[in-house]
């Protein structure tokens, strides 16, 4: 029973990336006026959920001190070097029909996604209730931030479809870290802290070297600091929900 409930609630949290359904039901105008407030959130959203969540969770279960921070660094060079071969790859002449960042959002979040289904996987494994109140506080941490990566995707050219269909697919991964995490839950804290941290340096990545530069070229002061105060917001929204996670 207590695999079946591992699985419902892996499910459960992979749906709640859909809820960028509401860009689908707003019109071209309205969506452009906020896709880029949610470009802002996302990247807020990022830095926070690396600096608040992964890396004091890997820290929180280091063997040594040292080793996170050189995982996050690993992380960092690996989607330097990933986007450099995407941009390689998709774009020629310097044009580039959908930015390389979108690429790097999805399995940046699949990475998050796949840590979130082992923590569901291994929590329900030692006991039912700690499984459901786990699931609830990943179900927290994951609305706002769908939300920012439906607003990254569209931002990077995706149209609304894609951006739903892509971002549900990279949410699913968390079925698969969930089934592992349930059968192999002794071994899920050395794959988890190796995970984290490498995971952490991507979100850094993505945020500083691609969403925030974004955000530098609106032009307009009043949508500049309006983008600014959503990107602290996203930041708070992360240390919020840190919080009420002690």
């Amino acid at each position: 029973m207590q695999f079946l409930y591992t699985v419902l609630a892996a499910i459960f949290v992979s749906l709640l990336s859909l809820v960028g359904v509401l860009g689908l039901v707003l019109n071209e105008k309205a969506l452009n006026r906020i896709v880029f407030l949610l470009v802002g959130f996302g990247a807020g959203g990022l830095i926070g959920g690396a600096f608040l969540h992964l890396l004091p969770e890997a820290l929180e279960h280091a063997t040594a001190f040292l080793f996170p921070f050189l995982y996050v660094i690993i992380g960092f060079i690996f989607f330097f070097m990933l986007e450099k071969f995407l941009y390689w790859r998709h774009c020629h002449d310097g044009k580039c029909e959908i930015h390389v960042f979108t690429y790097l959002n999805l399995i940046g979040d699949g990475f998050h996604n796949l840590i979130d289904g082992i923590i569901i996987g291994t929590s329900f494994a030692t006991d039912v209730h700690l499984g459901w109140i786990t699931t609830l506080a990943i179900a927290m941490h994951e609305i706002p931030q769908e939300l920012g990566d439906f607003g990254i995707l569209l931002y990077g050219g995706f149209t609304r479809a894609q951006a739903l269909g892509w971002n549900f697919l990279s949410a699913l991964t968390s079925v698969l870290g969930a089934v592992g995490g349930y059968f192999f839950t002794v071994h899920s804290a050395n794959f988890a802290n190796v995970l984290l941290p490498i995971a952490g340096g991507g979100f850094i990545y993505i945020a500083a070297c691609d969403l925030i530069p974004e955000l530098h070229k609106q032009p307009e002061i009043k949508k500049s600091i309006i983008s600014v105060l959503f990107f602290i917001l996203g930041i708070l929204v992360m240390l919020v929900l840190k919080l009420n996670s002690h």
